[in-house]
């Protein structure tokens, strides 16, 4: 038999193969949540035109911004989430290698002596052999798509780790925000228990100074003793918050934070007394320390203007969502895998070469060797494992499809409690700037008074 016959049925077995796919069709489910999130602050716009921005279109603070960056670089939960996209994807290339044939070539010298007793003409004999052949190894024709699905799934998972480490840098960045924020919040609260301390040593020093006069009571003297004790209590409660937040955001950071990129707080002013200065300046101050830190640019603030609904359709692209639907996906092909363990699979294992019993005759004519092995195997008992295990493709498929609505659901759930909070966020800085103000007003009347 010529190679051109060997090849034709091979080359037609190879068309033939991974003609059938036996997954499921994979259609989008429904989201189970409302089909809009309602915007409780109505703001004229077009929902359809509504986009997410990226971390560094909204934050202000130059400190932040740096710190954030060093963040992306350092963390190793993002790094982490960085290599396992490298794993998955070496994953993927050792599963479509599957889909490909594997050649090998071989070359083998055999020489062999034979004892005189054991041969016919009872003298010992040397023989040698030499052969070359180049072969493929147990290839599976895909005819009902098991590597095929296979390949799909190792392809599914590395979009998955890729959308997962999207989301992990998204919740790094709002991670650091917030510790940020947070640490620059305890240290201005530190620094006003420190201010509220020195206050109450004052006062109680003046109260002591009545008390040696005649002029106050054991009780008062023993009650302003408490309101000191109790700020000092309070500065040392702070003081080791701060330093928990230092540590928690160089813990995010993923490196020591450099001091310049810390929060500043300016120290707390003492407030004078009313009598010592005039409405207008007062006034004036009240203002200034009641203004809050910008923390947005002035074109973020614009862009975050969302409109009064926004279609819950939006939430399909944050990558916590998508990492699910990957998952969702994946498990589809594992059911067409485990689909096509019920069907025969047939695989090749061929080879072609040349031998000879002298080194340089082995290209000589005549001396070519093939094998062409087809093996096909047929399931016809196996005591349900097949089916045991399409159960379980299946019941993975259903697992997925719950958690990947759950995830939606939480989706919507924290998109409209962010619509809720930004609703009367405005309200509640206003209210909090007036608070200041009167509060920093009684605070001046009454230290005059005292």
């Amino acid at each position: 038999m010529s190679s051109r016959t060997l090849l034709t049925p091979l080359c037609a077995l190879l068309i033939l193969a991974g003609g059938t796919n036996l997954a499921p069709g994979y259609d989008r489910p429904a989201a189970p949540v409302p089909t809009a999130l309602d915007n409780a602050a109505t703001v004229a716009g077009d929902s359809t035109a509504y986009a997410p921005l990226g971390w560094d279109a909204v934050v202000q603070s130059a400190q932040l911004r740096e710190l954030i960056t060093l963040a992306l670089q350092n963390n190793r939960d993002l790094r982490s989430a960085a290599l396992a996209i490298e794993r998955a994807q070496a994953q993927y290339g050792v599963s479509r290698a599957d889909r490909l044939p594997g050649v090998g070539g071989t070359a083998q010298a055999n020489r062999t002596r034979t004892a005189a007793d054991l041969t016919t003409a009872g003298r010992s004999q040397t023989s040698e052999q030499y052969s070359v052949q180049l072969g493929i190894t147990s290839y599976e024709l895909d005819f009902f798509g098991r590597v095929r699905n296979l390949n799909e799934a190792a392809l599914q998972e590395v979009l998955r780790t890729t959308d997962s480490q999207r989301s992990v840098q998204l919740s790094l960045v709002a991670e650091v925000t917030s510790a940020w924020l947070n640490l620059a919040a305890d240290q201005a609260r530190l620094e006003l228990a420190r201010e509220t301390l020195r206050s109450r040593e004052a006062s109680y020093g003046l109260t002591e100074r009545m008390h040696r006069l005649g002029g106050t009571s054991g009780l008062v003297l023993a009650q302003n003793q408490t309101t000191v004790d109790s700020a000092r209590a309070d500065v040392a409660a702070f003081t080791s918050q701060v330093a928990r937040d230092r540590n928690a955001l160089q813990l995010l950071v993923g490196a020591p934070v450099p001091a310049a990129l810390l929060p500043v707080v300016q120290p707390v002013p003492p407030v004078p007394a009313a009598a010592q200065v005039p409405d207008g300046r007062r006034s004036e101050r009240v203002t200034q320390a009641a203004a809050p830190v910008p923390m947005l640019r002035e074109s973020a603030l614009q862009l975050l203007a969302v409109p009064a609904q926004i279609p819950s359709s939006v939430l399909l692209s944050r990558p916590d969502v998508m990492a699910a639907e990957r998952s969702l996906q994946a498990t589809y092909a594992n059911i067409g895998a485990a689909r096509a363990a019920f069907f025969p699979s047939i695989s090749l294992t061929a080879s072609v070469g040349t031998a000879s019993n002298e080194l340089s005759g082995l290209f000589g004519s005549g001396n070519l060797l093939w094998s062409f092995v087809p093996q096909i195997r047929l399931p016809i008992f196996d005591g349900g494992r097949n089916q045991a295990n399409l159960d379980v493709a299946q019941a993975n498929q259903r697992i997925a499809l719950t958690q990947y609505e759950k995830v939606i659901q939480t989706a919507f759930r924290e998109a409209a409690d962010a619509l809720a909070e930004r609703a009367t966020l405005t309200d509640r800085i206003s209210a909090q700037t007036s608070l200041l103000a009167a509060t920093e007003r009684v605070y001046a009347l009454s230290e005059a008074r005292f």
